[in-house]
């Protein structure tokens, strides 16, 4: 087996191998399309005896923002599949560990993904680390407690607000921990699914009492349901006012929210609490540490501790025991050879990196295991973050 870098004659060759390692026909759009922003110097392809492509596997080059609103490179891994007939033969684990090696040159200390199975990149060393939900609201009962917020809202089609999306997101990702960066390119080639890419969506744009344009929601009305691809807002005054706007539109029946985040207060903010109600929760960005120390030391902390770590890395080299010292909001990390107070598995690790996975809910479950009174306690402290992590963006 040969693996290659991919060049940029090999997107077709590339979406093909993709599409026969799902099994399915990925839909294109005009003008854009679920990989138009392939990087090419980032894909791989495995080749079989006879050089025909047998497996393939791509990344982004993205940015991640981490609790305390650092904001880092992080390789997303996407586009990963091998032929049904050549499964179970570690083309998958030969891809894998050339990829993390890309990452590594690239310097890039940290990996997401999106997980089409959950059960396939745990032994890589990823875990779920941001989680989403569905939100379906019935508009005729969904009165608000409170008034209306202030600010103003303008209707726009996507084609006409393009770049004013692209700011309004870059200036939200940016502060809020979980989210990824979408480049430029992307908005320019009309890249990922709506409302990145170009396919129609009314766009209600709020403006702040200054007239600044700090919030969007893409939406499509069918059927009596209107479908909001996302919300993006610089803070909750701004969220409310687009989820009053969406739920106080005519000829709708239901409102159904797709990307939810699962600690958002809307419900409570409703009349009758019963009118919105979720579906569908499931993980959504995995995250891979493939540094501990500068991945630990790379975030903002919110409470001081100490804590020595034993991680498992079955796959890769961060094995070990690190010692995490927090004080005033930064952490010192190394190898160290004290006794652990915690031990768990660099999947698990990822998990709880971002705030949104206790690391009390992981020792319950025994995926992590306490050598000490207290220290899953101050592993919690520790560990949380200043809001809830949170990504939409599809790769």
């Amino acid at each position: 087996m040969e693996i290659r870098h991919t060049t940029a004659e090999d997107y077709d060759l590339y979406f093909a191998t993709v599409t026969s390692a799902f099994g399915q026909f990925f839909p294109t759009v005009a003008g854009g399309g679920l990989m138009a922003a392939f990087e090419h110097e980032r894909g791989l392809l495995a080749l079989g005896p006879d050089g025909t492509p047998i497996g393939c596997s791509s990344s982004y080059t993205f940015e991640l923002t981490l609790p305390g609103d650092a904001v880092v490179p992080a390789g997303a891994l996407t586009g990963v599949g091998v032929l049904p007939t050549h499964r179970r033969q570690g083309v998958l684990s030969t891809m894998m560990k050339r990829q993390f090696e890309n990452f590594r040159d690239r310097d890039e200390y940290l990996s997401v993904l999106l997980a089409s199975e959950a059960v396939i990149y745990r032994r890589f060393g990823y875990g779920p680390a941001t989680y989403t939900r569905r939100l379906t609201v019935d508009r005729r009962a969904a009165s608000f407690v409170a008034p209306a917020t202030s600010g103003t809202i303008e209707l726009r089609i996507r084609d006409t607000c393009t770049d004013l999306m692209e700011e309004i997101y870059d200036r939200y990702r940016r502060r809020q921990p979980g989210a990824v960066s979408r480049p430029h390119r992307w908005w320019e080639l009309g890249a990922g699914q709506p409302p990145v890419s170009p396919v129609p969506r009314q766009v209600a744009i709020h403006r702040d009492t200054d007239g600044v344009a700090d919030g969007y929601a893409a939406y499509l009305v069918t059927d009596g349901t209107l479908t909001v691809d996302e919300i993006i807002a610089a803070d909750d005054a701004a969220f409310t006012a687009l989820a009053q706007f969406v739920l106080s539109h005519d000829l709708v029946k239901q409102v159904v929210l797709r990307q939810f985040p699962t600690g958002n207060p809307l419900r409570w903010q409703l009349s009758d609490f019963r009118a919105a109600e979720p579906a569908g929760e499931t993980d959504w960005l995995w995250v891979r540490l493939l540094d501990v120390p500068r991945a630990l030391t790379a975030r903002s902390w919110f409470a001081d501790g100490e804590l020595v770590l034993e991680v498992a890395d079955a796959f890769a080299d961060q094995a070990g025991r690190y010692l995490l010292t927090v004080l005033d909001g930064k952490a010192e990390c190394s190898r160290t050879e004290r006794e652990p107070d915690l031990s768990l598995d660099v999947s698990d690790l990822g998990s709880v990196y971002l705030g949104g996975t206790a690391v009390s809910t992981l020792a319950r479950a025994g995926r992590v295991r306490a050598h000490r009174d207290g220290a899953v306690a101050v592993a919690d402290e520790l560990f949380r973050g200043e809001r809830e992590p949170h990504c939409l963006h599809w790769f």
